[in-house]
């Protein structure tokens, strides 16, 4: 059933394994694969690559089974949607007795994968592989154990997730010694856990070294431009995101206690503190002198919670709603996978809604992107409109990721590098001024990169530009050599 399930999320969420942060994390699988690739800009990826050990457990996936990378990468994103449903589906046996709330809460979570998480720029489950998706279940199999007191078990589990991700497992590890410490104080006033909300005491640590203070101007003027790390600057509706699960989960703790669930009610009472405390570090961390420090975004907390908050609420509507009636359960389901479906189509108009590995893509900035990894240099050095991620039709697949070349930075993915990583800003600035102004460049303006950079290849749009040799042009782009 879980597959099952598995199958019908990929299904109606789709799968574009090159999109959005692959962009970031894939080049560190390939140049572990192929070691003469990306001789130029590589810290733009391999400063993240050197914080997890993702890219080495594809790399060996491919190297021991010798599959293409294509087919390796949809193996291990179907993987990590099977193994978020196996935890949740583990957690909510901790949480309901009836089989089929356990369904629902299970279920309401693979037809949500794609709902973003208020304003943190993030999705319950991306469509390609990633390291947040293999750290999701190990944050929601963690606290399964920690219910099961199982707590070795618990750090074990913590600690793999974070050699992947560790910014994310910060904030499950966070929450289990929450519910520890609550349950620990519940067992030591047992009168008190029936009327009121304990709130263990909280301190939060931060994961690693930090510099306070003023930073770069490169920094600040990339940072700046990311407002989802900035609390402040979220939108009215993000806030509600942000907040409203409180109301949510006090409702939910009341309805718990009445049932006589005490782990859901538990879980309920802590993630409202587990809350609170990461709302007042985002809030802290929007003062000018922590602009350097904003990277922790604390508020990717809602991550954890907005999971548990949807596996909470399918269990408690099968329960009072659902129920055993078949058409009631179709009138939430039916049209609920159909809007994400069509809201995943309007994401990606330009590709197809599964990208199944050895098909032929029909993206024809795609299309391009191939016809560069199997046609030119592998020590290539390529320029590109550093906007071209956000453009119509090119439905944010990533030029390295794909085409496995290097390029000079981008003002999009890149810059997403620049704000984990202060010290590659000025490079990241200093390159993407220097593109300023692509649609109008000529022959002179490309030489320009050339002697400065080393740019050898460009990617333009047709008819290209004058003194240009094109070897492939197709309906939207043509890529071009410098002589």
């Amino acid at each position: 059933m879980l597959l099952l399930l598995s199958i019908g999320a990929l299904l109606v969420h789709g799968y574009h394994p090159y999109v959005e942060d692959a962009e970031i994390y894939l080049p560190g699988v390939e140049k572990l694969l192929h070691p003469e690739l990306f001789p130029f800009n590589a810290e733009f990826f391999q400063s993240h690559a050197h914080l997890t050990l993702f890219p080495n457990l594809i790399a060996a996936s491919v190297r021991i089974t010798h599959l293409p990378l294509d087919f390796a990468l949809f193996f291990w994103d179907l993987l990590s949607i099977f193994l978020l449903l196996f935890a949740c589906w583990e957690l909510s046996g901790k949480c309901f007795s009836d089989v089929k709330a356990r369904w629902a809460g299970v279920g309401l979570v693979a037809a949500l994968f794609t709902l973003p998480v208020a304003g943190t720029s993030l999705y319950i489950m991306d469509q390609y592989i990633n390291p947040r998706n293999l750290t999701a279940f190990a944050g929601v199999l963690a606290v399964a154990r920690v219910l099961d007191r199982k707590y070795l078990h618990a750090l074990i589990i913590l600690v793999g997730a974070a050699a992947f991700h560790p910014l994310m497992s910060v904030f499950a590890m966070f929450y289990c010694t929450l519910l520890v410490g609550m349950r620990w104080l519940d067992e030591r006033s047992p009168a008190d856990k029936s009327a009121h909300m304990n709130y263990a005491p909280v301190a939060a640590a931060l994961p690693f070294g930090l510099t306070f203070g003023r930073p770069s101007a490169a920094y600040h003027h990339v940072a700046i431009s990311h407002s989802y790390f900035y609390l402040t600057r979220w939108e009215w509706y993000e806030w509600i995101g942000a907040v409203a699960p409180i109301a949510v989960l006090w409702w939910f703790s009341r309805l718990a206690r009445k049932e006589n669930k005490y782990n859901l009610d538990l879980m309920c009472r802590a993630l409202i503190p587990y809350l609170v405390v990461n709302i007042a570090a985002a809030l802290v961390l929007c003062l000018p002198v922590f602009e350097s420090t904003a990277r922790l975004q604390p508020m990717r907390s809602l991550y954890l919670l907005y999971v548990l908050m949807i596996l909470f609420a399918g269990g408690f509507l099968a329960e009072h709603l659902l129920k055993g009636r078949t058409w009631r359960w179709m009138a939430l389901f039916v049209p609920l996978c159909a809007g994400m479906f069509i809201g995943q189509r309007a994401l990606f108009p330009a590709s197809p809604h599964i990208e199944w590995p050895g098909v032929a893509p029909k993206n024809p900035w795609v299309q391009a992107f191939v016809w560069i990894r199997n046609n030119t240099p592998v020590d290539a050095v390529f320029a590109l409109d550093p906007n071209h991620m956000e453009l119509d039709g090119e439905d944010e697949n990533g030029f390295r990721a794909i085409a496995e070349r290097s390029m000079l930075a981008d003002a999009v993915k890149d810059s997403g590098a620049v704000t984990m990583f202060p010290a590659i800003a000025e490079t990241w600035l200093d390159q993407v001024n220097a593109q300023q102004g692509w649609e109008k460049f000529q022959l002179t303006d490309f030489r320009r990169l050339q002697q400065r950079y080393g740019v050898n290849w460009v990617v333009v749009k047709p008819p290209g530009v004058a003194g240009l040799s094109c070897p492939y042009r197709n309906q939207t782009v043509a890529v071009c050599s410098l002589p």
